[in-house]
């Protein structure tokens, strides 16, 4: 059975991950209160940023423009400025 977690992103109960797949604090915050279905959502957006803002992975600013984009998608709901990316409407 998975375990359960109150996703901070969709403000409901929800499967949580499997293990942590982040290291550090950050990492450990994800693990315990970010479900399945948000991390799932946020790795599309990370794709997309890093293909748009054509990122180096290698490069620490690189990273750590990526992870002020996912603590704040996360955890403060605010979607990344993806340039010509219009969110589908619900």
């Amino acid at each position: 059975m998975s375990k359960r977690v109150q996703c901070a992103y969709f403000k409901r109960e929800s499967d949580g991950l499997d293990f942590q797949l982040y290291p550090g604090e950050l990492g450990k915050r994800i693990f315990d209160s970010i479900s399945k279905e948000a991390w799932a959502l946020w790795q599309s957006k990370q794709t997309m940023l890093i293909n748009e803002n054509k990122l180096n992975m290698m490069d620490p600013a690189a990273r750590k423009f990526l992870e002020e984009r996912m603590e704040a998608f996360l955890f403060e709901g605010k979607e990344p400025d993806i340039e010509g990316y219009v969110p589908p409407s619900v």
